[in-house]
């Protein structure tokens, strides 16, 4: 599909905005559901690399699911943290709906800690409450499994000292920017495309909580950024400068714009495409996993192109895959998954569940008869 500028919600063309809605929400699920997809495509093939995966799959490399995990379409820790990710927001709004105040990195770090614990670890700091109300996510039995968990969000989560305070190490591997599409998500339905710089914040602010590098957390406002431009209509070639102007004022920030500034340039000259994507890098790196993602977004005539590109090179197949697929969905829209990925796919009920939910929160009505319901799936904690 091209990547052209789509109509806003007041589109004049629709008056009650149904329309625009409906296509507003099939890019909430196709952000979450493509990077499920583009995970678990990548998930076989996570450590191999394209000389491997090209013996084992052919000259076309992968282009289907292949066993992981003891089955097709099994999503790795990229796609857990991300629906922590999620959860973490939405418990942050209902907490300052419901509190009258909250802190959206702090709430997530304790979302990060209830995923941590679904990998069999602690933090070594008393940081944990409300272990009586764990919440609706956390509850999901088919989350108790751990599938090559990074070493950075794992240690980090365990040092955490206080809740919200960033990261004390170096790292800029990609477990930053890979889990922060929802921030982007919950921007849009904040009303913040005009101000950007707040979703970019919160993209940094969440991959801080892991990662201290400025390149390890830089490529977590960008992503947040392109997400929020995407799912309301924005060509790629739009976000990108939209979240470029947001990079550009920070500081360290000169790593990262030359990772997606190289993207851009291959995708405007170069064709070979498995060539260019080993230019950019192999993806465990937070710019280089961004910079791939893009470059391949930005070449792929449609969804299925994009992620069969962005799994089949030497490195962190995963998530990269998952990256480009969180573009790719939010450019498109969910009716641009193939049926035949999105029937296999692991936790899709649950993650079609915390899509609406990031779509539906600003009118929920917290003060009424469904209060309770809504504190208990998701208490602010």
């Amino acid at each position: 599909m091209p990547n052209s500028p789509r109509r806003a919600l007041s589109d004049i063309s629709d008056p009650s905005g149904k329309a625009a809605r409906d296509m507003m929400r099939k890019r909430f699920h196709g952000c979450l559901l493509s990077g499920a997809v583009g995970d678990a495509l990548g998930a076989p093939i996570e450590f191999m690399t394209r000389e491997a995966i090209l013996r084992r799959f052919g000259p076309a490399g992968l282009t289907d699911y292949a066993p992981a995990y003891g089955g097709l379409g099994r999503i790795t820790d990229d796609t857990q943290m991300t629906l922590f990710t999620a959860e973490g927001l939405l418990r942050g709004w209902v907490r300052g709906c419901q509190k009258g105040i909250t802190t959206y990195p702090s709430v997530t770090a304790h979302a990060y800690l209830r995923w941590l614990r679904t990998q069999g670890m602690a933090p070594r700091h008393e940081l944990e409450f409300g272990g009586e109300q764990p919440g609706w996510l956390f509850g999901q039995e088919a989350l108790l499994s751990r599938r090559a968990p990074g070493n950075t969000c794992l240690s980090a989560l365990q040092a955490m000292t206080t809740l919200g305070a960033p990261a004390r190490n170096d790292s800029k591997g990609c477990g930053g920017v890979m889990r922060v599409a929802p921030a982007g998500l919950f921007g849009s339905r904040l009303g913040q495309r005009t101000a950007p710089m707040q979703v970019f914040r919160l993209g940094t602010d969440l991959s801080s909580l892991t990662h201290g590098h400025p390149t390890g957390i830089l490529p977590g406002g960008v992503l947040a950024v392109l997400i929020l431009m995407l799912v309301e209509g924005a060509n790629l070639p739009d976000a990108l400068a939209s979240a470029k102007a947001c990079l550009q004022t920070c500081a360290h920030h000169e790593e990262t714009l030359a990772a997606i500034e190289l993207a851009e340039s291959l995708a405007a000259n170069a064709t070979d495409q498995a060539d260019v994507i080993g230019q950019l890098g192999e993806g465990w790196i937070a710019e280089e996993a961004l910079a791939i993602s893009i470059y391949c977004a930005l070449v792929a005539k449609d969804f299925r192109e994009g992620v069969i590109h962005a799994v089949n090179h030497d490195g962190d197949s995963d998530s990269t895959g998952s990256i480009a697929g969180n573009l790719l969905g939010a450019m498109h829209g969910v009716d641009a998954i193939p049926s035949s990925w999105m029937t296999p796919l692991e936790l899709r009920a649950i993650i079609e569940e915390i899509a609406d939910d990031l779509f539906d929160f600003p009118e929920w009505d917290l003060d009424g008869d469904l209060a309770d319901g809504f504190w208990k799936k998701y208490p602010g904690h």
